[in-house]
Formats: structure tokens, C-alpha cells, sequence
């Protein structure tokens, strides 16, 4: 700990945020320490949608196209009711080189991103945990880690929490999260299907009873989401056949096996501020919302791929107000992203003449193609504002 007590950039959390800022410093030759407080990486998946804006973020970090060999590409979103298809969504006229939807477990992103950075001399320094930090006369900040060996100091110019959504650094900061939970729980698991779900299609159910997706995934595997009143802690695979049997197609479908699975509960938060003097948030520490969409993670390395270029610009001696920018930039982008992954929340709940009224919408809706097009937009993240980056004319103006 000795030779890396003091850096430029600290980065408390090492999922695909914290791992896709790491990248981007290392890319530009800025001194910095990731720390997580986890002894080893998580070994199985929460998010395994990555966007097309997401992927051209990557790219410019040179990990989109390992990301796409160990991916499954996808084309196509569809929104149903049971056997009738509401609305369907084409990626592949989308303004990009990444037209669709790539399907990969979250562990094989943070992998691909972890040896990206290990590639460029870079670590992860794991089995420490963020207890404290102080904010010097000079304005770095100096921060405690408790681990195996007691608890140790580092000091840095800035200090980012990519430390989720229960964030150890937004709190000591002081940072309000306003926002409410979600009185469902979820349901996460990936299962083997024997089934007549399309290979090439993300598919959202709407039931009253609530909203299951189903997703292709790599090795023949596919990804379940869904909302449930009061999930067991592990649900089995009978649990997830009765899911899909109570609200997907009425063809049969049969759960062969499950790899695993989870129940977690969902907020729809946003951070008042994603910096306090040079304490910066980012991913789920910033902002937390329902996985309807797949939008969690993809808004998170973005941030990520944002903050970093801005921190690399002022690391090369352009004017430090470029990081007040970062906020202005990436708050309204989550703001939007909360408010549309709720509306699709709360409207895949909607039973009786108002689930009616929602389908025969849907249903007019996806003939008119220009709201094809802006749906597809929206869910790839292309109609939001593009992080900076190491291209970005701002960070070649700042350096």
C-alpha cells in the first residue's frame, strides 16, 4: 500500500463502472487505485444488456469487439401480451456501427474490462473497504481502507464512489438519493429453455399479474427478469416455469435447468449531485431505477467514459471547471432514464379496461414508424447526449 498511498484518482468500486473509469485513466496515463471491498469478483451476472451507445463508449476504450466474440447479438426488442405482439423494435436502422442489442453476463464484461486494464499496468486492489475519508486544506482528499491488514491511508486529488447503490462515499458525503422502492421484488436468473422464443429477440411480457423478459443469452442460456409480490430468496426452477407458464407465450415452455438465480428489490433514486468539491459519484451510487429496459449498467460505464475523459483532460493541465460539466451532463441523462423505466414499469402491471386501453396504444403506436425508430433511440441510448470522450473536441480544447 506504501508505493500507491498517494494518486490522482481513487476509485472506490470495481464493477463495470468503476473498471470502464479505471480504462479510460489508464488510457491516458493518469496515476489512480481502484479498491473494492469484495475479496475476489462477483461470480455471476446481474446486468447482461449492453446498448449501442454503450458499445460505442467501449469501443473507443478498444473492448467492444471482444465484448461482441463473447456476445450474443440481437436485433430486435418486442413487447407482448402473452402470444400478441404489442409493439417490436428493429435496432438494426439505428445510426451506429453497434445496431443492436448485445446479450452478455455482466461477469464476462467486468473479465473483459479487468484485463483491459491489467493489459495496461493496472490492478484492482480488493479486500478494502472505504470507512472514511477526510478533505485536506489543499483540497485532496485523504481516505481510510480497512482491510486484512488493518487500516491504511490514501490520498488523492479526487475521489470517485462507484460503490452501488447502497454507497458508503454518496452518504459520508452527504449527497441526498431521493426516490422511493418498489413494492415488488425481483426475480434474476438464468436458465437452460426448451422453447419457441425467437433467437434474435428480447421479449417484455405484460401481464397482470406483473412484467417477465426473456433474453437470449451466450451458450444457449437465457436471462428471466421479472417482478414478483414476495419472491423466494432462490427461486428454483419451478419457481421460474410458473413465472413464464402464468405470463409468457402459451406455447409450452420448459425450464431444463438453472444456473442460478437471485430475488433482490428495486428503487428509482437519483442523486441530488454527482459531485461535492472532489467527491464524484457515478453508476449506481448515482442512480438506481426498475431493469425494465436494460438501461442500469449501460448508463453507468458512461458515466464512467464521461467523468474519466474529463478527469484526463484536467490531468493534462486543461482548466479544472471541465469537471462541473459532468454533472451537468450526466444527471439529466439518468433523470430520463428513471421517469422512462418506471412509466414501463408500472405500465406492464396494468390489468382490467386500463390494460386494455395500454395495448390497443401499443399496438396503434408500433405501425407508425418514425415512433418505431424513436423507441429504438431511446433503448439504445443513442437519443441521449454523448459522453465525452478521448476524442471529444471539449477534452483536446482542455489539454
Amino acid at each position: 500500500m506504501d508505493a500507491v498511498s498517494n494518486t490522482s484518482v481513487l476509485v472506490v468500486g470495481a464493477g463495470p463502472v468503476g473498471l470502464t473509469l479505471a480504462l479510460r485513466l489508464a488510457a491516458a496515463g493518469v496515476p489512480h487505485l481502484v479498491v473494492d471491498r469484495a475479496a475476489a469478483p462477483a461470480r455471476f451476472s446481474r446486468a447482461a444488456v449492453v446498448h449501442a451507445r454503450t458499445l460505442e463508449v467501449l469501443d473507443d476504450l478498444g473492448v467492444a469487439g471482444t465484448l461482441v466474440e463473447r456476445g450474443v447479438v440481437v436485433p430486435n426488442f418486442a413487447v407482448r401480451d402473452r402470444d400478441r405482439t404489442l409493439l417490436r423494435i428493429d435496432f438494426r436502422g439505428l445510426p451506429t456501427r453497434f445496431p443492436y442489442t448485445l446479450m452478455v453476463p455482466q461477469d464476462v464484461t467486468e473479465a473483459v474490462l479487468h484485463d483491459a486494464v491489467a493489459a495496461r499496468g493496472g490492478a484492482v486492489l480488493r479486500g478494502q473497504e472505504l470507512v472514511g475519508y477526510e478533505i485536506g486544506a489543499d483540497g485532496r482528499v485523504t481516505a481510510r481502507l480497512d482491510g486484512p491488514a488493518g487500516t491504511r491511508s490514501v490520498t488523492a486529488d479526487y475521489l470517485v464512489g462507484a460503490d452501488g447503490m447502497h454507497s458508503r462515499i454518496r452518504e459520508l458525503a452527504g449527497i441526498e438519493f431521493t426516490g422511493s422502492a418498489y413494492p415488488q421484488s425481483f426475480v434474476l436468473a438464468d436458465v437452460a429453455l426448451d422453447s419457441g422464443l425467437p433467437p434474435d429477440e428480447v421479449e417484455l411480457f405484460f401481464s397482470p399479474h406483473g412484467l417477465v423478459v426473456v433474453a437470449p443469452l451466450p451458450q444457449g442460456r437465457h436471462r428471466v427478469v421479472a417482478t414478483v409480490d414476495d419472491a423466494p430468496e432462490y427461486p428454483d426452477a419451478d419457481d421460474i416455469a410458473a413465472l413464464l407458464d402464468e405470463r409468457g407465450p402459451h406455447s409450452a415452455t420448459v425450464v431444463r435447468d438453472l444456473v442460478w438465480s437471485s430475488r433482490f428489490r428495486v428503487h428509482h433514486r437519483l442523486a441530488q449531485h454527482y459531485r461535492r468539491g472532489p467527491i464524484f459519484l457515478a453508476g449506481d451510487a448515482a442512480h438506481v431505477h426498475s431493469p425494465a429496459g436494460g438501461q442500469g449498467m449501460n448508463t453507468g460505464i458512461q458515466d464512467a467514459a464521461d467523468l474519466g475523459s474529463r478527469l484526463a483532460a484536467v490531468a493534462a493541465g486543461g482548466d479544472p471547471g471541465v469537471l462541473d460539466g459532468y454533472e451537468a451532463s450526466r444527471r439529466p441523462v439518468a433523470g430520463q432514464v428513471v421517469s422512462m423505466t418506471d412509466r414501463m414499469t408500472r405500465a406492464a402491471t396494468l390489468s382490467g379496461p386500463a390494460a386494455q386501453i395500454r395495448n390497443l396504444a401499443l399496438r396503434g403506436l408500433g405501425m407508425l414508424p418514425p415512433v418505431r425508430r424513436a423507441a429504438a433511440r431511446t433503448l439504445s441510448e443513442l437519443a441521449y447526449p454523448t459522453p465525452m470522450t478521448a476524442a471529444s473536441p471539449l477534452a483536446e480544447a482542455s489539454s
